[in-house]
């Protein structure tokens, strides 16, 4: 696994083809546009491009190219930390800063702190699209994550003003949806869009990130928030032990947002005691392996609750967040055995695909963003 680790992330061109990319086309932008608009219009024209990417160009890429994606950099950077931690081989400490050097210089720009986002156009409902240049709550994290750790190994002090500027945009750019006295829910993005339970959680996890360099009166202010973000986490867990991905509308339940939601109260209270969190963490990650773990393939479904017809059967990034989550618990039976399946199911040679459809048939082979980078970071944890 080292040297599937060191193949992927210890380049300096980590540009990458996505399972994203049909929808990243004008033609795709606006059918995924006509869907959220008008579902039953928009229902037959996205079917077939669907069809399209996965069984005919899923291996020519025609009309695609590569692209860098900032989430990327940031899970290359954290696995390399990892690798280095454990064999102290300066190269990989090397590559990890020249990862954090590219984020550093491709923030999106125009905001008020440093923020990273999709670096592409994305319809989400009707009323909410994000352009290639929207930061968002959901990716910044990682980033800060790898900035912090950085400065926590190596000693290196150079990120430490990016950093600075990341807090800025989690107090300025994104934005408050909902508070009272005890719970706080934030936004998607930096503008009034959505609540997301895993993005309420990732401000909550990135406001522990920066309690190591707090004192005085940002630390209490910190505290504070990450006492009501997870207040907000708390409440909107069902009695199952489950979270719909928003309370808002017509939600799902899946896999790998579920796992996000629970790896980030795990921790968050690593930094910060959080009152009843593992209550909270048992019940969810019961729910997970009851109502998503395939007991034959031993593999993580997509959807416990779906809201849209799909021909994935299973997806890397459910497994990659399933195994993370299974080592920050400490399940380790759980995680051996989900890694050997993974690796049988997904992986040949230096070769990982990212899902495996209805037919059987693996798909979108070394696609980093989704899932490679994901996979990676949780084996490089163990590797």
């Amino acid at each position: 696994m080292q040297t599937l680790l060191e193949h992927f992330c210890a380049r300096d061109d980590l540009s990458t083809y996505d399972p994203y990319d049909i929808w990243k086309t004008s033609l795709g932008f606006r059918i995924k546009d006509l869907y959220n608009r008008r579902p039953r219009a928009g229902l037959m024209p996205a079917a077939l491009l669907t069809l399209f990417d996965d069984l005919v160009n899923n291996r020519r890429r025609l009309f695609y190219s590569r692209k860098e994606y900032p989430i990327v950099r940031a899970f290359a950077a954290l696995s390399l930390l990892n690798l280095y931690r454990r064999n102290g081989k300066r190269q990989l400490l090397e590559f990890a800063g020249r990862h954090l050097e590219w984020l550093a210089a491709h923030p999106c720009t125009g905001y008020r702190g440093y923020g990273w986002g999709l670096g592409f156009p994305y319809a989400v409902t009707r009323d909410v699209i994000y352009g290639p240049n929207t930061p968002l709550s959901t990716m910044t994290p990682y980033a800060l994550e790898a900035f912090v750790r950085f400065r926590e190994i190596s000693g290196d002090a150079r990120f430490d003003s990016v950093t600075e500027a990341v807090y800025r945009f989690f107090e300025q750019d994104i934005q408050v949806m909902e508070e009272d006295g005890e719970t706080m829910a934030t936004s998607y993005g930096p503008f009034r869009d959505r609540i997301v339970i895993n993005a309420v959680s990732y401000a909550m996890y990135a406001y522990s990130l920066f309690l190591a360099s707090a004192a005085g009166e940002r630390r209490a202010s910190i505290e504070t928030k990450i006492g009501k973000l997870y207040g907000y986490v708390r409440k909107t867990q069902a009695a199952d032990g489950s979270w719909f991905y928003s309370p808002q509308g017509r939600s799902f339940i899946d896999c790998f947002h579920s796992c996000i939601v629970l790896k980030n109260l795990a921790k968050t209270s690593r930094a910060l005691p959080l009152e009843g969190v593992a209550s909270v963490i048992g019940r969810g990650y019961e729910y997970l392996k009851r109502n998503m773990l395939d007991a034959d393939n031993f593999l993580f479904r997509r959807f416990a609750v779906s809201n849209k017809p799909s021909i994935v059967k299973f997806d890397l990034y459910d497994n990659a967040e399933a195994l993370n989550l299974a080592m920050l618990l400490g399940d380790t039976p759980l995680a051996e055995k989900l890694l050997q399946s993974v690796s049988s199911h997904f992986c040949d040679g230096l070769d990982i695909y990212s899902q495996i459809d209805l037919i059987g048939a693996r798909r979108n082979r070394n696609m980093l963003r989704w899932a490679v980078m994901p996979f990676l970071y949780a084996v490089s944890q163990i590797a």
